[in-house]
């Protein structure tokens, strides 16, 4: 078909806007609208097949048949490990090529098989009632940029013509529950929050990975939609940092600006404005009335051509319009889908994403152990492993299938106890019972796709708890809660292993162990089974904070950070149950020798920090160094805390390791009222170790030194 092209467009030594401008002067009116709306006809007289833009790969090729299931994102971001979530990203990609090409040699085009993928999802978790926490990379500005750069740089290839796939980082930008409202729902954010909170990771998406599109939200942002606002899509998107890909609506936001927004008064109107503002290409049908607008004249044609230079160079970017043998990524073989390589780097990341968040000294679990007691409604399954937004691996590792594999000399037995939620505690008599014949209880439990996720229709989960994904608790579902006091109760040590998407708070004084393995893939049970066991030494660390209770969380609706008593670990002003950043280890690391240079700052240059780091225990293990920067200031607004640099490190027994980060000098700027960044003359402690400061395990596990700002 690509013969059919006008010739400018088909010569690939050509320039793109060339051979982009030459594809639209070829093209009707009514092709044009067409090709701007995501399930795109073929146009057949001029070779263009059809294409649908609605994929998505933030842990694996969702739901699009087999493909290898990594951890959740959220589980990604605890390894705090770049290099990882690199080879993560360029697996997946590798996966959605290869199943890309295997479709077009089938003739089969639907939504899920293209190499548009709407993803990273770089939302922050901003509140851990939000039901799609487990999308995200967690609650801080600085980690989730630097996983979504890393990720998105994974996913599009570091080819100098072709993208490998073309990402999309979502939801921008203020977007962050509640579900139930998020077609109605107005964040009210002040230029503050928007530039200190909000707006970094998707500017650093967007300038330095070079991230091909960016997705709207349902939600208003300060009375403009996401998916059709003026201020977010033109004045800062492309004027202030120079965006040039193309931007997507969320699927069917577009209606939610007439039906329910109130901000035009027909999807005529809506389509207009939305093309007006900066959105590009519609996941629904409003664009379909982009004609009518026309001879309204509530837009115009170059408006249309501009909207469509930037889809259309997009699938030129991937080589859509070029012969396969030019592009260098369609050779990519089908046998890259669930091989056994990824399957092995699954296992890996799953590894490094569990966090040990309470220890007693009971882990790692002895292999002489004669009975274990598994309990626990999320023991024996593997759905739930998955999270959402998944494929369909190959095989999957129950968390009980991976305790029995790992351990085959132990009487290794299993009841349930109860349901995920519900109030059925028919169950619980048979687990005691099994608790009180076994030597160790491993309690599996948390939350699932049922409880938290997108827009959930409260299916199956008592009401009042859930509203459409989010939670209304922090804890366990209660009957879980019941079922593990009365475990407690029989006097057996207790690990609980909680699988959910975002923090659950837990009353753990009589608990042995507690970890937090997220939704961890389809290598799960094999990784949570060798962090019990001691074959892996864990090393997560938490993109989230546990808060204590519902009393120190704003209400959802508020997107005010400094609202008390604060949002996140960078304005809590009270102790959490789990820090930001926490996590243990089954060794122990010291952290000596700072040096800060320049200790003085008098020009815009970077500052060095050095600290060595050294394994003071008696296992092999890695370690995150984490450095967070405060201000001895604090009559100006800005953070308590912020994180500003971190890297995961394996050390042996013994040994120590020299590690430096580089500091800009705007990290030290605080955002002024207005949005602008000021950089204060002052003092700044720079603290680094293996968690945020005030929360070390032991005297040696951070490092202070001071940097001053001179005017």
């Amino acid at each position: 078909m690509l013969d059919k092209l006008p010739p400018l467009a088909r010569d690939h030594s050509q320039p793109l806007a060339a051979r982009v401008n030459a594809l639209i002067a070829a093209l009707t009116l009514d092709e044009k609208i067409a090709l701007m709306q995501h399930d795109s006809p073929a146009i057949e007289r001029l070779g263009i097949a059809a294409y649908n833009w609605w994929n998505e790969t933030s842990h694996g090729v969702a739901r699009a048949g087999l493909a290898t299931v990594f951890p959740a994102p959220i589980g990604q971001a605890a390894t705090f490990n770049l290099d990882l979530t690199y080879r993560v990203g360029a697996a997946v990609s590798d996966e959605a090529r290869a199943k890309h090409h295997d479709a077009i040699r089938r003739g089969e085009v639907s939504a899920y098989l293209g190499l548009t993928t709407w993803t990273p999802n770089i939302n922050l978790a901003r509140d851990p009632r939000w039901g799609r926490i487990q999308e995200t990379y967690g609650e801080d500005p600085f980690l989730t940029a630097r996983m979504g750069v890393t990720y998105i740089r994974a996913l599009q290839g570091d080819h100098p013509v072709y993208l490998k796939l073309a990402a999309c980082a979502k939801h921008f930008a203020a977007h962050s529950g509640p579900e139930a409202q998020r077609h109605r729902f107005n964040a009210d954010v002040s230029a503050y929050d928007l530039w200190d909170t909000y707006l970094p990771h998707f500017e650093a998406c967007v300038i330095e990975g070079q991230v091909e599109s960016v997705m709207g939200a349902y939600s208003c942002i300060n009375g403009e939609s996401g998916s059709a606002s003026p201020t977010l899509l033109t004045a800062i998107l492309r004027e202030k940092w120079g965006f040039k890909g193309y931007v997507v609506s969320d699927c069917g936001a577009l209606d939610d600006v007439y039906l329910y927004h109130g901000l035009a008064d027909s999807p005529t109107a809506a389509a207009a404005l939305a093309l007006n503002a900066g959105c590009d290409l519609d996941c629904g049908s409003v664009f379909g009335h982009l004609e009518a607008a026309l001879r309204l004249g509530l837009t115009d044609e170059t408006a249309i051509d501009r909207a469509l230079a930037r889809v259309l160079a997009t699938r030129f970017r991937l080589g859509m319009f070029d012969p396969p043998a030019q592009v260098p990524y369609s050779a990519i073989p089908l046998s890259v889908v669930s091989s056994p390589a990824h399957d092995a780097l699954a296992l890996q990341a799953a590894r490094e994403s569990i966090v040990l968040l309470k220890n007693d000294g009971l882990l790692p679990l002895d292999r002489a152990l004669r009975s274990i007691a598994v309990i626990g409604p999320n023991a024996a399954e593997t759905e739930v492993l998955l999270g959402n937004y998944h494929g369909t691996p190959a095989h999957t590792v129950s968390v009980l299938n991976g305790l029995r594999a790992a351990a085959p000399h132990t009487r290794i037995a299993y009841k349930p106890g109860c349901a995920i939620s519900g109030e059925d505690e028919g169950g619980f008599a048979a687990a005691l019972d099994l608790a009180s014949k076994a030597e160790v209880v491993v309690f599996v439990g948390g939350l699932s796709q049922v409880w938290e996720g997108e827009d959930l229709q409260d299916e199956g989960v008592p009401p009042g708890m859930v509203s459409q994904g989010d939670r209304a608790f922090l804890g366990l579902p209660p009957v879980q809660e019941r079922l593990l006091m009365a475990l407690r109760s029989v006097g057996k040590p207790v690990v609980l292993v909680i699988l959910s998407g975002s923090a659950v708070t837990v009353d753990d004084m009589a608990l042995a162990a507690v970890v937090q393995a997220w939704y961890p893939g389809q290598q799960g049970g094999t990784a949570i089974a060798e962090v019990l066991f001691g074959d892996y030494n864990p090393a997560g660390r938490m993109p989230l904070t546990v808060y204590r209770s519902l009393d120190d969380v704003p209400p959802l609706e508020d997107y005010t950070m400094t609202h008390p008593p604060g949002r996140t670990y960078r304005y809590l002003t009270r102790p959490p149950q789990y820090a930001f950043g926490h996590g243990l280890s089954y060794t122990t690391f010291a952290y000596t020798d700072l040096h800060i240079s320049p200790p003085i700052l008098r020009s815009e240059a970077s500052i060095s920090v050095t600290v060595t780091v050294t394994n003071t225990g008696a296992r092999a293990g890695d370690e995150v160094a984490q450095l967070y920067i405060s201000a001895a200031d604090t009559n100006r607004r800005r953070p308590l805390r912020s994180l500003a640099g971190f890297t995961r490190l394996h050390l042996k027994t013994g040994e120590q390791r020299a590690i430096t980060f580089i500091l800009q000098p705007e990290q030290f700027a605080r955002v002024d009222e207005s949005g602008q960044r000021v950089l204060d003359a002052g003092v700044y402690t720079l603290t680094v170790g293996g968690c945020q400061p005030g929360y070390e395990p032991h005297p040696q596990a951070s490092a202070l030194g001071q940097v001053i700002i001179a005017k």
